[in-house]
């Protein structure tokens, strides 16, 4: 289906998930469309390994779920998102093309379900003796210097893109241009040393800025 659409180009395709690292290692391709049950490695595994080596490499996971927790996983190995295995060719094309350009992929009501998610997550792992706690948190703890880099402006956006907006409404919201919301958006990813908007969303939580739950 992809090779009908020019400005997409497959370089590979991949059998399992050892064969996807394999792959990657060699073609270092811009994004990675990643199955997830396949045999030996499968592609929750191979998506944690590529982004652990690979961290600029966009990964978009096919599923046929769309469960928080299962998607948890995924955003948690260091997926961009998610496209479902029902959409069609020019779906799935289109896809891949908002996520190259920094678009955010994931629904807005899936995305802030997923961050409460994360939120709980963290919030029963405080909840921990420290013994315990110290040893699951580690991912969680917050880096102060990281906020240092970001602009006021920056931050705000950030904020925007953690509840799941995308770059049009948070021109609305803010009251600046869809242009001005890219740059900020492309300079956030290459401050916070990530690959896409999601994972910077997932480093916002981290970092503390995701708005208190009431209660």
């Amino acid at each position: 289906m992809l090779h009908r659409h020019p400005d997409v180009e497959v370089v590979a395709e991949a059998e399992d998930g050892k064969d996807a690292i394999e792959l990657c290692r060699h073609l270092r391709p811009d994004l990675v469309l990643m199955d997830v049950r396949m045999p030996g490695v499968d592609g929750l595994e191979a998506t944690r390994v590529l982004k652990k080596e690979f961290p600029k490499i966009r990964v978009l996971v096919m599923t046929a779920f769309t469960d928080p927790g299962y998607l948890v996983e995924a955003l948690r190995a260091g997926a961009a998102g998610y496209v479902l295995k029902t959409a069609s060719g020019p779906q799935i094309a289109d896809t891949i093309r908002r996520v190259l350009d920094g678009e955010h992929v994931l629904d807005q009501e899936v995305a802030y379900r997923l961050l409460l998610r994360l939120v709980e997550e963290k919030e029963s792992q405080e909840d921990l003796p420290a013994s315990v706690a110290g040893r699951t948190s580690e991912r969680c703890s917050p880096e102060p210097d990281l906020l240092e880099l970001l602009t006021p402006r920056e931050i705000e956006v950030l904020r925007l893109i953690a509840l799941g907006q995308t770059n049009q409404q948070i021109a609305g919201n803010l009251l600046i241009s869809y242009s001005s919301v890219k740059k900020h958006v492309r300079r956030i990813i290459s401050k916070l040393e990530v690959s896409d908007r999601v994972q910077a969303a997932i480093r916002a939580h981290e970092l503390g800025l995701l708005p208190k739950r009431d209660g």
